[in-house]
């Protein structure tokens, strides 16, 4: 395992227990990202950085018909997201996978090399070569397809104070909010060939963005 899933596994070997119920008041946007997802019936969706398997969990009770994936660079928090989509009654919907999200190759994890609808929640601020993981996830997307990624925002509209202790607290848990995250996407999209979009939700809070891929 890599130096940043070893880290990753320190960060979460307790945490995974209690993430769920403590980060739903902060990860905001998640659902959002779920319901406009809208993934074609039997179209497959992947999550990069899987964590807890809440996510998927979530995208197979609001698309019955898609077939789901899951990668995430934590063994630990895969152990956790098993039992999650066992106790879900999802086992048969649901493949798991170890990987790092800036170099995995879906082909040899999951048996296929592309995706309808590719979704990363959270996870690129905690990720250090994130700008690598978002280029990967835009290789997952199969033409016609859609990447769909939501974060932490700069917390622009909010009061200087409340920035402070938001990045300090975040730092503590090797969390990164990407300011570039918005040029990033539209460099991409025109790189490989797609339709970016940007916005930011809750005055700054949080940030939505993706492409459709050509």
């Amino acid at each position: 395992m890599s130096g940043h899933g070893q880290l990753m596994d320190g960060v979460y070997r307790y945490q995974r227990h209690i993430y769920d119920l403590t980060r739903k008041y902060y990860l905001l946007g998640r659902d959002g990202l779920i319901a406009d997802l809208d993934p074609p019936a039997g179209g497959a969706v992947l999550e990069i950085g899987c964590g807890t398997g809440r996510n998927l969990i979530a995208v197979g009770k609001a698309w019955p018909k898609a077939r789901l994936y899951g990668v995430d660079i934590s063994d630990a928090m895969l152990d956790t997201a098993r039992a999650s989509v066992a106790k879900a009654g999802m086992v048969d919907r649901v493949t798991l996978a170890q990987g790092d999200a800036c170099g995995f190759d879906p082909q040899a994890l999951f048996g296929r090399a592309s995706f309808e609808r590719v979704f990363i929640s959270y996870a690129l601020s905690m990720i250090p070569e994130w700008e690598m993981a978002l280029v990967q996830a835009a290789r997952c997307v199969a033409p016609g397809g859609k990447l769909e990624i939501v974060d932490f925002g700069q917390q622009d509209e909010l009061p200087a104070l409340w920035k402070r202790a938001l990045f300090g607290w975040l730092e503590r848990f090797h969390v990164s909010p990407r300011r570039e995250l918005n040029g990033a996407i539209n460099r991409l999209a025109q790189d490989m060939g797609g339709f970016p979009h940007v916005r930011t939700l809750y005055r700054g809070y949080a940030v939505r963005g993706g492409l459709i891929r050509v």
